[in-house]
């Protein structure tokens, strides 16, 4: 007799398992503790054997039927049910991981001890927000070039082009890793050269004319903001390092005897000398009583353990009514290349150098961290000197001017 909802709802646990046939093989099987668990006993090469098909009432009878049913059809035509699911969860198992996003991870675990804990959240998050939710759960190996696109054209639609590039690059080195490690024959990146719209290149906005750059110099000497900031704005012209460098500056990096910053650039990872004049030196000891205790020069207001935001010096330059249209953070760097080559006829590989940029000699070697570093000392002191110069500039009446 076959079995029944009722009948099974009403099975009640014995001492002994308990087994209620439904017939061709199919039974319940009644646990002492009460659990129900659907079974397929079958003859497979002359052996007895048994199949799961789950648990009740999560699996309904109809259900179990069918499954039933299934695995009688393989049997049938000459395959073992149970060698066939475990076939079927070593092919899931193996596409889930050769997955886009368990590469991709594993790729971004093997980068992370050699970039900066920012970087490395930054092309994490690229992928989550940007492909994952698409992408990531396919086999990196049947991505295809129209797929990555369309993915790709989402971030375009949001006006963020430059994005879009640069998740395409991490894509490229995720597929390239997937190829080295045997997950995938080719990396479909490369099929979407040209496919997106090229980027139009942003210049931050500088101050490169001496006649402005004296009137800023003295603006940012009458800032009325905290200690921390006020020092921040004043050495950032000194040593036009690269914002983030300049906001994650870290005491235990600076020699104040030797007069000099040393660092890794955050851009390469490569060691950096930050020749420091008498100017920056005299910042550094007002700044010194107020944050020298702890590890950051300038720390937030919010927490010692982090720096000032990125956004720091941006507002307050716009509290001082520069706009954004007339210097950046990022544009001392580029006033002190112009003034440094142009007004006072330093050598450009010495500005480079001091600019953290890759220089090589005639025979293609980068030059090391202390390439000119005397040279490049003079070079600072003067650049430092030079605006001293054009923030103390007077005329015949008195006014403050440049010539």
């Amino acid at each position: 007799m076959r079995l029944t909802d009722t009948a099974i709802r009403g099975a009640k646990p014995d001492t002994k398992t308990r087994k209620l046939f439904d017939g061709g093989g199919l039974y319940l099987e009644v646990a002492p503790s009460g659990g129900k668990w659907w079974r397929y006993k079958y003859r497979f090469g002359g052996k007895e054997k048994r199949l799961s098909l789950g648990v009740y009432p999560d699996v309904s009878l109809k259900d179990a039927r069918e499954r039933h049913g299934e695995a009688r059809k393989l049997l049938a035509n000459g395959t073992d049910p149970s060698q066939h699911r475990k076939a079927e969860k070593a092919a899931t198992a193996a596409l889930t991981s050769n997955s886009f996003e368990i590469i991709a991870r594993e790729w971004h675990g093997k980068h992370t001890p050699t970039w900066t804990e920012k970087h490395a959240e930054t092309v994490i998050r690229r992928l989550e927000l940007n492909i994952f939710p698409w992408l990531g759960k396919l086999p990196a190996a049947e991505i295809t070039a129209p797929q990555l696109l369309e993915a790709l054209r989402r971030i375009e639609a949001r006006g963020a082009l430059e994005t879009a590039h640069r998740v395409l690059s991490i894509c490229g080195q995720v597929f390239r890793y997937a190829i080295a490690t045997g997950r995938a024959e080719r990396d479909p990146s490369g099929d979407l050269r040209g496919a997106l719209p090229p980027v139009k290149p942003k210049h931050f906005a500088a101050k490169t004319d001496p006649k402005e750059i004296g009137p800023m110099l003295r603006a940012i000497d009458a800032y009325k903001g905290t200690t921390i900031v006020r020092c921040a704005l004043r050495l950032a012209p000194l040593v036009f390092v690269r914002p983030g460098e300049l906001r994650h500056a870290e005491w235990a990096d600076f020699d104040l005897d030797a007069r000099e910053w040393r660092f890794l650039v955050t851009k390469t990872q490569t060691p950096h000398i930050v020749p420091l004049s008498t100017q920056a030196l005299e910042i550094l000891e007002e700044l010194r009583p107020v944050t020298g205790r702890g590890k950051y020069l300038f720390p937030s207001n919010r927490s010692a353990k982090r720096p000032i935001s990125d956004n720091t010096i941006l507002a307050a330059l716009r509290r001082m009514d520069i706009g954004k249209d007339e210097m950046t953070g990022h544009g001392f760097r580029a006033m002190a290349r112009t003034i440094l080559d142009e007004v006072l006829g330093f050598r450009p590989d010495y500005i480079e150098h001091q600019l953290a940029h890759a220089v090589r000699d005639p025979n293609g070697r980068a030059h090391n961290r202390t390439a000119h570093l005397e040279d490049r000392h003079t070079m600072m002191q003067t650049w430092c000197d030079y605006l001293t110069e054009l923030k103390c500039r007077r005329n015949h009446f008195g006014i403050t001017t440049v010539k």
